[in-house]
């Protein structure tokens, strides 16, 4: 008879693999690649449909373990600048929703466009928002209250 933990581990292993096939994939160390499609947002931060979001949270930067937060920004990487990413309902799927003053850094010239982004893992997203001062990632308590400017560029 298998335990509770062991069954939950390999169903949660087997779930990265099928989200990573779909929208992302191992690129690197640091890195899932994927496309998406980029296109303007009104808002003061880059977005993306919330139940991807959350679907991607808890596939790809949760440990499994306890009650984690699942609206914690994704960092992604848009051409050379590291963005966090947060979930909205009204964002078509596979679409990251960006704020025009992102837009303008980016090798973006007639959106909507589908482009290559990078989503940085667990440990990677962790460091580089220490590193800019931002939001805590999943399981980096330590850094909690901090503010995170959503156009700031790494």
């Amino acid at each position: 008879m298998r335990s509770y933990k062991s069954a939950r581990r390999k169903a949660y292993f087997r779930s990265i693999h099928v989200l990573t096939r779909i929208m992302f994939e191992e690129f690197s160390s640091g890195y899932y690649f994927g496309r998406l499609y980029v296109e303007p947002f009104d808002g003061d931060r880059a977005v993306m449909q919330r139940d991807q979001h959350e679907r991607v949270n808890e596939q790809l930067y949760a440990s499994g373990e306890g009650v984690e937060r699942l609206d914690a920004p994704l960092v992604m990487k848009l051409d050379e600048r590291h963005i966090p990413v947060h979930g909205e309902p009204d964002v078509p799927r596979d679409t990251l929703a960006v704020p025009a003053t992102v837009l303008e850094d980016v090798r973006i010239r007639n959106p909507p466009a589908l482009k290559e982004v990078l989503l940085a893992k667990a440990d990677r997203a962790r460091q580089l928002l220490r590193l800019t001062g931002g939001e805590p990632a999943p399981g980096d308590a330590a850094d909690a209250g901090n503010e995170w400017d959503p156009t700031a560029g790494y």
